[in-house]
């Protein structure tokens, strides 16, 4: 398998195995990270000795969300442009069914990666959320769009306007994940269940994702096209500036008020 800077991979007979590590950065995804993972797992769905795939974090966290000091630095010409988060979408299109096996943080870009993948394994360490509205932007890699399919429109509505975080154990209430397990068990209960799709016949698997897939979102595609340019369009305004520096800085931020 190819080498990359930001991901690992390995196979389990024909399980295949993607790993976040970006550790110093909480696997905190940057435009390299966002590449590496899609293409890692792009090679492992184009390669017919994977019947089934993983993608796992570390220790401290699956994914703590989008790199602050790269997100900041776009503007609305740079994020329309480049169709900035857009590239992450593969994870989603993928034909092979994707576990994503989470502990520890799982914030912005973690929690949105993990409802691309098809079945989430979460240890009882795991926290998602989607806390970008506080950063004077939504969440833009599917977020609201796929949050809302997975637990409903008012409870979407309200974790996407509050930005609170949510817990394993609420998550598989909600039904944002497949099941929690105990501490430390995400990977090994990931591979067991990898392995048993993986050994059923492969063409009633793709069938079976694709069918559920069509169900679940149609049609997903508009709105995450709305999604993403209004993610963008946030870009230009002073309180996504404000938000990000007030994160970076540690302190309280100061949004625009309206009389």
């Amino acid at each position: 398998m190819s080498e990359f800077k930001y991901v690992q991979t390995e196979r389990r007979d024909n399980v295949g195995i993607v790993t976040l590590a970006r550790p110093e950065a909480l696997n905190a995804v940057n435009e390299q990270v966002a590449r590496e993972l899609s293409d890692a797992l792009m090679a492992l769905d184009a390669d017919d000795s994977i019947g089934c795939m993983i993608l796992a974090g570390g220790d401290k966290a699956f994914c703590a969300g989008a790199d602050l000091k790269w997100i900041a630095s776009q503007d609305f010409e740079s994020a329309y442009r480049t169709d900035l988060a857009s590239y992450m979408d593969k994870i989603a299109q993928l034909r092979k069914p994707v576990i994503a096996a989470v502990r520890g943080f799982a914030f912005g870009a973690g929690t949105e990666i993990s409802l691309m993948c098809d079945i989430v394994i979460a240890d009882t360490t795991a926290k998602f959320g989607l806390p970008e509205v506080g950063l004077g932007v939504i969440p833009g890699a599917g977020g609201p769009a796929r949050l809302t399919r997975a637990i409903g429109k008012a409870k979407a509505m309200y974790y996407i306007l509050t930005g609170d975080s949510i817990s394993a154990e609420k998550a598989e209430q909600l039904g944002m994940i497949t099941s929690v397990v105990e501490d430390n068990q995400h990977l090994e209960v990931a591979v067991q269940i990898a392995k048993s799709i993986a050994n059923k016949p492969r063409l009633s698997v793709l069938a079976g994702k694709e069918s559920v897939n069509q169900q679940a979102e149609t049609p997903l595609i508009p709105g995450l096209k709305l999604e993403r340019r209004l993610f963008h369009g946030l870009f230009g305004t002073p309180d996504q500036r404000e938000g990000m520096a007030a994160f970076a800085e540690k302190r309280k931020p100061n949004f625009k008020k309206y009389d």
